[in-house]
């Protein structure tokens, strides 16, 4: 256990304080700490909300040494004490603490009241009025801010006793107002349902110290929603078998199945949950994720009726895109053009070396030669970027493209600017990397596309699936209902790359050609874990930017199968973070949890943020502004502000956004990712650790995907055996959805 030094006194100076979490830099005076502080004045920094000059504080906290301010006293908890003295009492109500009372005011109040002030002011504010400059009507209206005041920091001190780290409890407070104690003391389980960060478990506990019963409704609904949600977070999954799900919830509650059943029920009635019935019993998804289904199927049926027939030859026009751009198209690239022309909804899928982005061109350039407006889209940053180099248009982010905005002063409903009413203004929407969308984000896309808008999915089905919940791309093709090309032949250049070779050879369930000479693709023998990872160092940081001619090592990507283990991602961050940005006194630092944020660091952000602004900065002015940073998007910190409580990431679009420090579980470091978090993305090298592990997470296709995200370069280091079993291993994501029967299904009324 920690041994933390206990400091007390009254608040002398606000240095800095941020509003929306709490975060503080105050003063304390007191002489009690010499042999701690050579000034009886003593800075300190945490997170404590509602904190004003004068109040009395109990601090518990260490020491530390600031690199830029000097030594100071970090806060881990405190406990606010009333001002015990006139001076005190004096000093808080000066602070400005209570809107309306200014110094003169204070200095009143306390000659008339004493010691009694507070309490005056808190029980009989009318009784103010008898001060000069006092009318009843302000009397009043002090007594209730201070009221609200003492609301706060009651409820602050209630949230302290059940764990509930300080940047969350304003947060929360904010989140339910003075309505926080009796929504904790009633259903704890609201901060799981409505808060981010506060997750099931943490909420479970509260309600567990508090004595509410195990087989409490609003726990049972709460661990329902809990294993949906994880499922589909997780998992993937846009619903749960209800026998599955009945299991889980078992397990997680500890409590009879029969009364889980009779809350599922419950939450249907309540429209918090969808229920089908299926032949195997019922399927049971979170509304989101019901209506999401629903609507993308009938749109895309709906788009795809939308078909076009030309009164001009189609060999003829594409022999003139063929003349115009100097080149030959294979047969199949012919006619996805063709089907391009003529149906509303196409979807063109191939692997690497295919054709795909000639294709994409050709498509583009006979809209153009037609007189067609066209958009380009792709899921993630780092792909729209992809698009813009290929195409030499501007593709953007779906997100961006659709616009995201917020429902009046509440940031929390976020909504698309583009939908039915106000859809995209393009007569051709091409959108590529469609593996990675979703459900939800395919469902705000397709809301935005007028009717008779062409649709182009481009996108490699042998990927893996999307991060979110949903296999969007995959169930549009099985379904048999919408036109699809793929692309399957091999052109004579990209024959030459050994990555695309290999890659072909991995998804068709071939042993990959090992250490071929004069070749883009390395194998390195390791069978010791220690081993592997020093020569991941040793290639990331010596032998492949000398081979590649860079100078930023972080330009090559570790792409690693799993989260943990010693070549899991976890270990291996820390490893090249000290390899590649080791500790420096010119560098700031920012712990969270098990993390050291450092400046320089290569970090990923983890979740979508819809509200989070950011702002594009060229030559030190503001190009461009908006809001939103999505899963997967990756930037390096530029700047540590302990002072003022942000983190400041640059990421690879030059957006510059500010992560306050309560905002740091969205971050991580990215030197080495998940091969499910590169999707989307190229680099100019990769180098893949192979060593043991769960099957379920050695799959063919997670090595396909793995292996095509390098442009130039791809080094595998580990256990051929291993490898092996990767291409012998073709266990597709197993995803619960119901998309393609749905589109099925419909098919036979549109």
């Amino acid at each position: 256990m920690i041994d933390f030094i206990k400091i007390e006194g009254p608040v002398e100076s606000i240095i800095y304080k941020n509003d929306e979490n709490g975060y503080i830099v105050f003063s304390i005076y007191s002489e009690d700490y010499g042999e701690f502080f050579s000034e009886a004045e003593i800075v300190c920094v945490g997170y404590i909300p509602s904190l004003n000059v004068g109040e009395n504080v109990i601090l518990l906290g260490n020491i530390i040494n600031h690199s830029t301010y000097g030594k100071q006293f970090k806060v881990e908890t405190y406990e606010k004490v009333i001002p015990r003295t006139e001076r005190g009492i004096e000093k808080y109500l000066c602070s400005g603490a209570i809107k309306g009372i200014g110094k003169k005011i204070a200095e009143r109040i306390v000659e008339k009241f004493g010691v009694d002030s507070l309490e005056i002011i808190e029980k009989s504010p009318e009784k103010l009025a008898q001060i000069k400059g006092i009318s009843e009507r302000k009397a009043m209206e002090i007594g209730q801010l201070f009221i609200e005041q003492e609301g706060l920091r009651k409820a602050i001190i209630y949230l302290q006793q059940y764990d509930i780290q300080p940047i969350f409890t304003m947060k929360i407070y904010n989140q339910f107002k003075e309505h926080t104690i009796r929504v904790v003391e009633t259903n704890p389980y609201r901060l799981a349902d409505e808060m981010f960060g506060v997750g099931f478990k943490i909420a479970d506990n509260i309600a567990e110290k508090i004595g509410i019963e195990k087989n409490s409704k609003y726990r049972i609904k709460a661990g329902i929603k809990y294993i949906l949600n994880e499922s589909a977070n997780i998992n993937g999954n846009v619903y749960m078998p209800e026998n599955m799900l009945l299991n889980l919830t078992e397990q997680l509650l500890n409590i009879d199945k029969d009364i889980i059943e009779v809350n599922l029920a419950d939450l249907q009635m309540e429209r918090q949950i969808c229920m089908e019935k299926d032949e195997n019993g019922n399927r049971i998804f979170l509304n989101s994720y019901y209506y999401a289904e629903n609507y993308v199927a009938k749109k895309i049926l709906e788009l795809s009726k939308n078909k076009v027939e030309y009164d001009k030859s189609y060999d003829l026009l594409i022999k003139n895109v063929e003349n115009e751009n100097g080149i030959y198209l294979a047969n199949n690239q012919k006619e996805a053009i063709k089907q391009a022309m003529i149906n509303g909804v196409l979807v063109i899928t191939g692997g690497p070396g295919t054709g795909k982005t000639t294709t994409i061109n050709s498509i583009i350039k006979m809209f153009q030669n037609e007189g067609y407006e066209i958009e380009l889209c792709a899921p993630t940053g780092r792909a729209a970027k992809r698009m813009s180099e290929a195409t030499g248009l501007e593709a953007q982010t779906i997100h961006r493209l659709l616009g995201m905005g917020f429902s009046g002063e509440n940031t929390k409903m976020k909504f698309f600017q583009k939908d039915e009413d106000m859809p995209i203004e393009a007569d051709v929407i091409i959108v590529d990397e469609c593996s990675m969308i979703d459900i939800i984000l395919m469902r705000g896309l397709l809301n935005a596309i007028a009717q008779g808008t062409r649709l182009i999915l481009v996108g490699d089905v042998d990927q893996l699936p999307s991060v979110g919940a949903g296999n969007v791309l995959r169930d549009i093709i099985n379904s048999n209902c919408i036109t699809v090309v793929k692309l399957n032949e091999i052109f004579r250049q990209a024959k030459e790359s050994a990555i695309i070779t290999n890659a072909h050879k991995i998804n068709n369930g071939q042993y990959p050609i090992l250490n071929d000479v004069n070749k883009d693709f390395f194998f390195l023998k390791r069978h010791n874990m220690e081993e592997l990872n020093k020569t991941i160092v040793e290639l990331i940081t010596t032998r492949l930017p000398k081979f590649l001619n860079i100078s930023d090592p972080k330009m090559i990507q570790v792409l690693a199968p799993m989260k943990k283990s010693l070549i899991g991602v976890e270990n291996l961050n820390n490893i090249l973070q000290n390899a590649l940005n080791p500790k420096s006194e010119n560098k700031n630092e920012k712990q969270f949890r098990n993390i050291i944020f450092r400046e320089g660091d290569k970090v990923m952000q983890m979740k979508n943020n819809y509200n989070m602004s950011w702002q594009i900065v060229e030559n030190g002015r503001c190009k461009d502004e908006g809001t939103g940073i999505f899963n997967g998007d990756e930037g390096i910190i530029n700047k540590i502000d302990d002072i003022n409580a942000y983190i400041e990431v640059i990421f690879d679009d030059c957006k510059y956004v500010k992560y306050d420090f309560t905002q740091l579980d969205e971050l991580n470091l990215s030197y080495a990712i998940t091969i499910h978090k590169s999707q989307g993305s190229e680099y100019k090298a990769i180098i893949m650790p192979i060593h043991s592990g769960a099957s379920i997470l050695l799959t063919r296709n997670l090595l396909y995907t793995g292996v095509t995200r390098a442009k130039e370069l791809a080094v595998i280091v580990g256990m051929q055996e291993t490898l092996n079993k990767m291409v012998d291993n073709n266990r597709q994501v197993n995803r619960y959805t119901y998309l393609k029967d749905r589109i099925i299904n419909l098919a036979q009324f549109i």
